[in-house]
């Protein structure tokens, strides 16, 4: 009878199985900043439907700054993970690309009935297909490293807080009705398309990484201001920085077709030497 169950053995050949680690705290913080940031998202969808339209371009708003310093913190903490570019990447789309599109809707596209919710699906299908070709690009081991400065069609958040401009002249100078709807949802277009265009736009990922020592005083009086013209005066900062920023694609469309030349001509210049062509280098006279 012994035989029918006979005791169980563990095999001494099989590999023991390793225990989970502790995640260092490190590795959390920049998630927690794009939760964080996804609240905010959510918070200004939920402002929209109830009509109050400033809390909700504030809650975007915040939002943007959020995803901007996710980023910065998990490189500086040398926290970045695959987990966490994902997790960034579905929270620009419900903060970038959902929330905004549902506040136009509610704010004045709704006036338009089916014409005006078309105007935000593409606006927000344009920032879904926007993030997923930024998310691909990322992999792309044979892109320059200058390239990296800047982006392949308007980033997300600045899509997002450049499509709101008739929210801020709404609250401004310029009370919007149901005439201006057909402006709107042409407007709201075109900044979809604007995302998911060839156009490069600066990154400014590389700006601010060394700061000259005579700056850093300056530099902080003029952020200090710029926060309290932001919160005293939240849609003119808001209005002004949209259409300056609308204004300085032409200039960054020309400073990338200017380095694209410059690198072309130093490959030439490469191809052409001996080395590179094949052909004997000239000898010196002796």
């Amino acid at each position: 009878m012994s035989d029918l169950f006979p005791p169980f053995v563990p095999d001494t050949e099989e590999p023991r199985r390793r225990g989970f680690r502790p995640i260092p705290l490190r590795l959390l913080v920049p998630n927690l900043i794009t939760l964080l940031a996804l609240c905010l998202g959510l918070t200004a969808i939920r402002m929209a439907i109830e009509a109050r339209l400033d809390l909700a371009v504030f809650s975007i708003a915040v939002a943007a700054v959020l995803d901007g310093a996710d980023g910065r913190v998990a490189r500086y903490l040398k926290g970045t993970s695959r987990f966490g570019a994902e997790l960034d990447s579905l929270s620009d789309f419900v903060n970038f690309g959902v929330a905004p599109a549902l506040l136009l809707y509610t704010f004045i596209l709704d006036e338009m009935k089916s014409l005006g919710w078309i105007a935000a699906m593409v606006y927000t299908i344009a920032a879904a297909l926007r993030l997923a070709r930024f998310n691909v690009m990322l992999d792309d081991p044979s892109r320059p490293e200058w390239q990296k400065n800047y982006f392949v069609g308007m980033a997300a958040p600045a899509g997002a807080l450049t499509v709101l401009l008739p929210v801020y002249l709404h609250f401004i100078v310029w009370p919007v009705g149901e005439l201006a709807a057909p402006a709107v949802a042409a407007y709201t277009v075109f900044i979809g398309l604007l995302m998911v265009s060839q156009i490069p736009t600066f990154s400014g990922k590389a700006a601010g990484q060394r700061i000259p020592r005579e700056m850093v005083l300056p530099l902080f009086v003029l952020v200090v201001l710029f926060a309290a013209l932001l919160v005293s005066f939240t849609f003119h900062v808001l209005a002004i920085a949209t259409v300056a920023y609308l204004l300085s694609l032409p200039f960054g469309v020309a400073r990338y077709r200017a380095r694209e030349r410059e690198e072309a001509r130093a490959r030439a210049a490469g191809a052409d030497t001996p080395e590179e062509t094949g052909e004997p280098a000239p000898e010196e006279p002796s």
